[in-house]
């Protein structure tokens, strides 16, 4: 799934289902459903109304997402539930590819961090300047290579805006936690196009636990 110009979320694999979450909550009495029923459908908004978050660990999703640095930092605050494996410019020396937004947000003064939903006053020449300073690092960094530099060293003229590609394995608690978390309109807004097209993945995999859980 493409998160607009943004970069790419693609879902892998997912263990479980609906089912799994009910199953977990149902052997403290040694019990099992076989099948979906209204009955385990009311157990399952039952549980995430009362913050019942275990047997919502059970389903795993696996993923693989491109996106910029400065976002794929944000995203990896969240830790719990979560393993990862990010493509790392130790062993890799191709062309970095580069995130330039096509708005660049005007700062709002009343927030200590954030931005105003326009543009700055000259948007155009800023996108020209955002574009320069990527365009000039990734050729200082081939010039670094060209030289013989190492990867692992050449690597730190590198922007922040620069994308980095993972595969993330989390449990359906902790997805749900953390679209929460970045789907609040506090949120960078990059961000939350990430977190935007991880729910709608996952809204398709687990309809009555995602919206239990949202």
């Amino acid at each position: 799934m493409n998160v607009l110009d943004l970069g790419r979320v693609e879902l892998l694999d997912t263990f479980g289902d609906d089912l799994t979450v009910v199953n977990a909550a149902r052997v403290s009495y040694n019990k099992e459903s076989t099948e979906l029923t209204s009955k385990d459908e009311k157990l399952i908004k039952f549980l995430a109304e009362h913050n019942h978050v275990t047997p919502f660990f059970h389903p795993q999703i696996r993923l693989r997402l491109k996106m910029p640095i400065f976002v794929a930092r944000e995203w990896y605050r969240h830790q719990i539930g979560f393993a990862r494996n990010e493509v790392s410019r130790r062993y890799v020396d191709y062309e970095p590819e580069m995130y330039c937004p096509e708005l660049v947000r005007e700062r709002d003064e009343k927030l200590k961090q954030g931005s105003k939903a326009g543009g700055v006053t000259d948007n155009a020449l800023a996108v020209a300047m955002i574009k320069h300073a990527n365009e000039s690092a990734a050729e200082l960094y081939q010039e670094l290579l060209d030289m013989g530099v190492a990867p692992e060293v050449a690597r730190t003229v590198l922007p922040q805006g620069m994308y980095t590609e993972f595969i993330e394995t989390g449990s359906l608690a902790g997805y749900a936690r953390l679209c929460k978390l970045r789907l609040d309109p506090s949120a960078q807004w990059e961000i939350r196009q990430y977190a935007e097209a991880v729910s709608t993945l996952l809204r398709e995999k687990f309809p009555v636990s995602w919206a239990a859980l949202s």
